[in-house]
């Protein structure tokens, strides 16, 4: 028997043995919710070029300024190849396929993520940056190789994880330089001397951002908000919410020591609940209500599409534990819980090869 019809019979026979029931709980991942957050607004740039063609002298000074460089995501950008940016144009793909490029390939970095350009092609009308890699994993043909049949070099498997972005210019690549390059991919990536953590409060909305240049924290922040606006901690608290043993427990970051300001921030989980700010000569401030103007930042989170088993009263109900039963087929009563039967050993007969009757099963 071949191992294509092994496969079908075993096919057959799972789908013959299997209930009904364990056969419509699928779980499908929907892509609007999950890229319903994802940040797809486009602002194209307008910086003036020069006509005279790229010489030369102007390509090896790209190379040498641009490749290695680092900054950091303005928005997601999906692993593989695929974004093309018009120099002072669009951006290709529009939003709808944008999303569906990041839900079916993977996010290679998030809005406020360092990357670096680990290569870089100029020819013809564009320049092709990889970042983080690029979209393809590097060729090792070592790994071809076999010595009585042993790889000379094993092939680690490493996926890639890199994205690729293609710069085209109109009519040929003019006599353009690295900080007129870097203003020009300024909608996908940000070139500036800056952490990652103001990176990211660059993609946050206007007030939220106000507040972080302010060096405010507002209730409602999470965690990397607040690295963004007041740093690292001087010191952290981990202890019991209120006294109480059953009680959510919670995180509380110091800044500040007297006589300076104080600020203690509590986290409970990724959100801050309670900011209390101690000023020498002040009555201690408690905020203690949600400030993000119903801000919230995207969750992961996805829809059922299949499978949904809903008891009469439309509450949905948790699927059967998975068996082997026909459907309508009564379980079989169990004396003890939790215990293992086992055949006991009896001795052959004396002067016969088969063994003594069988007796009970033995509870352990």
């Amino acid at each position: 028997m071949t191992k294509r019809t092994c496969r079908w019979v075993l096919i057959a026979v799972l789908s013959s043995i299997l209930p009904l029931s364990a056969k419509s709980q699928v779980f499908v991942v929907g892509e609007k919710t999950a890229t319903s957050d994802l940040k797809t607004d486009f602002t194209p740039t307008a910086l003036p070029l020069p006509t005279e063609p790229l010489s030369e002298r102007g390509r090896r000074e790209l190379v040498r300024m641009l490749e290695a460089e680092q900054g950091f995501a303005h928005r997601s950008l999906p692993m593989g190849p695929g974004l093309t940016l018009n120099a002072n144009g669009s951006l290709s793909p529009g939003p709808e396929a944008y999303r569906k490029m990041i839900f079916e390939k993977g996010e290679a970095a998030a809005p406020g993520d360092r990357v670096v350009i680990t290569t870089m092609v100029i020819k013809g009308d564009r320049i092709i940056f990889d970042l983080n890699g690029g979209p393809y994993a590097k060729h090792r043909f070592l790994s071809h190789i076999q010595i009585n049949d042993t790889n000379v070099v094993q092939n680690p498997g490493e996926k890639p994880t890199g994205a690729r972005i293609v710069l085209l210019f109109k009519g040929g690549i003019p006599e353009i330089s690295a900080p007129e390059v870097k203003s020009l991919l300024e909608p996908l990536l940000d070139f500036g001397v800056k952490s990652s953590e103001q990176a990211y409060a660059d993609t946050l909305p206007a007030p939220l951002k106000e507040a972080i240049a302010s060096h405010d924290v507002l209730v409602g922040m999470n965690r990397r908000m607040v690295l963004a606006a007041l740093g690292a901690p001087e010191s952290k608290i981990r202890e019991q919410s209120s006294g109480d043993p059953n009680g959510a427990k919670y995180e509380e970051w110091i800044y500040g020591h007297v006589p300076q300001t104080v600020r203690f921030i509590r986290f409970v989980g990724d959100r801050v609940t309670v900011v209390e700010i101690a000023a020498l000569g002040k009555p201690v401030e408690i905020h203690d209500k949600d400030e993000m103007a119903g801000f919230e930042t995207p969750v992961p989170t996805h829809e059922i599409a299949l499978g949904d088993r809903k008891s009469s009263n439309g509450d949905t109900a948790p699927p059967p534990p998975p068996s082997l039963r026909v459907p309508g087929e009564a379980a079989e009563p169990v004396s003890g819980v939790n215990k293992v039967q086992f055949p006991e050993d009896h001795p052959k007969t004396a002067g016969s090869g088969s063994p003594a009757p069988a007796t009970a099963p033995k509870m352990l």
